[in-house]
């Protein structure tokens, strides 16, 4: 099934002279199975036949500067057609141990859609699809995050409505929670299965 929306999604797709360039930034979620090359910006490029550079890495974060560092610092400036980013969870989950987060979350992205996050993404002269997080449905280390990153994700889709280069499209849309086959071992990450699906459908909203 999968291969079947594969081959209808390129068929479906523009000539084009040139491949999209594609720039993907962002945390774990984003960088997941690239040992394997079955990550999720890897799937994108495959649909898509775009050039992707990758530069997510696990443990990013955009303020609470543990583990791998900041996602703005990602950015490398270039000639992209697109800019695919996530985040936000490893700054709950290191800054307000994924317990009270609302503070954290309104210097991300506050209720009149001002932070570091719409502050870094208004530098970005490109056009930007922000992807959304998924619910696992498994307790873990990022379960108490949930509330904080439901409100954080209202509030970039708000923020999308506003933006006209700035698109908001939530993996959840094509995840299960509780489903273990699109779940790495930990349940947090997504398989390659999950990272087939989440890429297919990135891709399919690029090809729109």
């Amino acid at each position: 099934m999968i291969r079947y929306l594969i081959l209808m999604i390129v068929m479906a797709l523009p000539v084009k002279a040139e491949p999209l360039r594609i720039l993907a930034m962002g945390d774990s979620v984003m960088a997941w199975n690239a040992w394997s090359g079955k990550d999720i910006p890897s799937v994108m490029g495959e649909v898509l036949g775009a050039e992707v550079t990758r530069v997510a890495v696990s443990g990013a974060n955009f303020a609470t500067r543990s583990g791998q560092g900041d996602i703005r610092s990602q950015y490398v400036a270039g000639d992209w057609d697109l800019v695919v980013i996530n985040g936000g969870a490893n700054d709950f989950a290191n800054g307000c141990g994924c317990g009270a987060c609302f503070p954290y979350l309104d210097l991300l992205i506050d209720q009149n859609l001002q932070g570091l996050v719409p502050a870094f993404l208004a530098g970005l002269e490109t056009d930007i699809l922000w992807v959304g997080y998924y619910a696992t449905g498994f307790t873990g280390p990022f379960s108490g995050c949930r509330d904080a990153l439901v409100e954080m994700e209202r509030r970039l889709a708000r923020l999308a409505d506003r933006t006209p280069n700035l698109r908001f499209v939530d993996a959840e849309d094509v995840i299960e929670p509780g489903n273990r086959a699109q779940f790495f071992y930990d349940r947090v990450h997504p398989s390659r299965l999950g990272s087939r699906l989440i890429g297919t459908y990135l891709a399919e909203q690029i090809a729109r």
